[in-house]
């Protein structure tokens, strides 16, 4: 049997659990920036990069590249030195390709 097959349970559906425990990556990004590598060179420690977003939009949340979902910063109640994320939104995969083309553009 190839690695990569499903076996499907009893009940005809898949058997997710094989890929449960696979590690992928997860990141929040807050916003980009655009500088020419003059202006990039300059920055140093204590140095503001000014993003696109504002404070209050959402934030998207990827995992290994592909857009998944939308949240809000929060800080931590128990560890006000820290950050996490609330989810409002999980993005369907039509919408995660219309947006991902619209970026590049």
């Amino acid at each position: 049997m190839d690695d990569e097959t499903v076996v499907p349970q009893s009940d005809g559906k898949p058997d997710l659990g094989i890929i449960m425990s696979i590690p992928v990556t997860m990141q929040v990004v807050l916003g980009k920036a655009v500088m020419p590598v003059s202006d990039l060179v300059k920055l140093g420690r204590g140095a503001i990069v000014k993003l696109d977003s504002k404070v209050g939009e959402p934030v998207d949340i990827t995992v290994n590249g592909r857009i998944v979902a939308r949240g809000e910063i929060v800080v931590l109640e128990k560890e006000e030195s820290r950050f996490g994320i609330t989810l409002t939104e999980i993005v369907t995969p039509g919408v995660r390709q219309g947006r991902a083309k619209s970026a590049a553009a």
